[in-house]
């Protein structure tokens, strides 16, 4: 049976880059999109393109008052589209860059960031566990910046930190559905991600390529198909790991 996978915040970048990917492995996708619902149909189009079946469901990550009337669009889709009544897979790929120094970050930078990628990632598990398949697959993302420091990503790193240590929690509670969950931890990719800054700022990305083994910055189609084989069967009994897609950034 074709699994159905949920990528949140999936209208581009990362997010795209895997639903895609989980596209081509022979699945369908559904994805989330905070505000640009233009290029969440561009995304839904080209896996359709695919012969594959796709889904766009606005949602902000960081409003937890969202999550519940978010399931019960999600359940009103999987009945209209699949006829089903479960997904397989969710990857919480949803996330902003807002980088300060520790001195200049303000309170509510730090509660934004907490709000998307941790309490965001924690409830929206937690709201969507009734309708994930026994036997399924959550990834999290998380950053090389949890085992590498630079100055300006202190708050952003702490709370991929604890997504780290949640998703082991995860793997743990939930194993006794059979539901495997890791962590994928990209380094520095080419995105609009931060501003674009790894993409669009040559000094950045050479400086950032000089201290890769590979000797580049890496780019989302060195991450798409990874999370995507992260969800396959030939890596069942891969759980509860942290596994870092950097090329070597920073060793």
């Amino acid at each position: 049976m074709t699994k159905i996978a949920i990528v949140t915040g999936a209208s581009r970048g990362l997010g795209r880059n895997t639903a895609l990917s989980i596209a081509r492995s022979g699945n369908d996708v559904i994805i989330t999109y905070q505000s640009r619902a233009d290029e969440a149909r561009a995304v839904v189009a080209e896996i359709e393109a695919m012969g594959r079946k796709a889904v766009a469901i606005q949602l902000d990550i960081g409003s937890i008052g969202a999550f519940a009337p978010f399931a019960d669009q999600l359940r009103s889709a999987l009945r209209e589209t699949w006829q089903r009544e479960r997904v397989d897979h969710l990857v919480n790929n949803a996330g902003h860059g807002d980088f300060a120094l520790i001195e200049q970050t303000t309170e509510a930078q730090f509660d934004r960031l907490v709000d998307v990628h941790f309490k965001g990632v924690f409830f929206l598990t937690q709201a969507l566990l009734p309708l994930i398949a026994d036997g399924g697959r959550i990834v999290n993302l998380s950053s090389g910046l949890t085992r590498m420091t630079y100055p300006g990503y202190a708050a952003y790193a702490a709370v991929k930190t604890a997504v780290e240590s949640l998703s082991r929690y995860m793997a743990k509670e939930l194993g006794g559905r059979g539901i495997a969950v890791n962590t994928v931890a990209p380094g520095a990719i080419e995105t609009d991600f931060g501003g674009g800054a790894v993409r669009d700022n040559a000094e950045i990305n050479q400086h950032l390529a000089a201290m890769t083994a590979l000797g580049r910055v890496g780019l989302p189609d060195d991450i798409g198909p990874m999370i995507a084989s992260l969800l396959s069967e030939n890596n069942r009994w891969v759980n509860a790991q942290r596994i870092e897609v950097s090329g070597g950034q920073g060793i």
